[in-house]
């Protein structure tokens, strides 16, 4: 299994962090492949970009001024094979490449992720700190096996994360608000 590309640079709308490859994105060579996981669909769906994408086609997103990363870099087939050391690391390296590329948001894919980086327990939606200058938006995560979220509330928060992005006010954070809003 192969480490994934970071697609970063200065300049960006916002960066997308997750928690580390998972076994079919290692193979694949590519971000979110995993049969079960909506990452892409919710991306077009949400409004963060105009045409919908392929794992294949993770490059492309910055182009729309998206970038992406892991907290841990090395492929794994499940969290239980990540080791304490491996959270460490990461914490640190994410931490520099956060605060050189300055992005304007910085989305976490799943709770676990922000709260592994963070060290302390978080909510999903808009966090009330900053990070590196960048506002902080916690996203459910789209892993198939890893989420009791429903398609729709992932989805009211991507387009909230959207409206962040592109400079819009996000409204509110909470699950709750998640169930009715957004069903098209």
């Amino acid at each position: 299994m192969r480490i994934l590309t970071d697609y970063l640079r200065d300049g960006l709308k916002a960066i997308i962090v997750g928690f580390n490859p998972g076994e079919a994105s290692a193979r694949a060579g590519h971000y979110y492949a995993g049969r079960g996981n909506s990452f892409w669909p919710l991306l077009y769906e949400s409004g963060l970009i105009p045409e919908p994408l392929e794992p294949e086609d993770d490059r492309r997103l910055l182009e729309f001024g998206i970038g992406l990363t892991d907290l841990v870099k090395r492929p794994s087939r499940g969290i239980e094979e990540i080791r304490r050391e491996d959270f460490t690391e990461g914490r640190v390296i994410l931490g520099q490449k956060l605060e050189q590329h300055a992005p304007r948001v910085i989305a976490f894919n799943g709770k676990l992720v922000y709260e592994k980086f963070s060290c302390r327990p978080v909510k999903i939606g808009l966090q009330k700190e900053r990070l590196y200058g960048a506002q902080v938006y916690v996203l459910p995560s789209t892993s198939g096996q890893n989420t009791t979220e429903t398609h729709t509330e992932k989805l009211y928060h991507f387009r909230q994360l959207a409206a962040l992005v592109n400079g819009q006010a996000a409204r509110g954070s909470g699950a709750a608000r998640a169930k009715g809003v957004g069903r098209d």
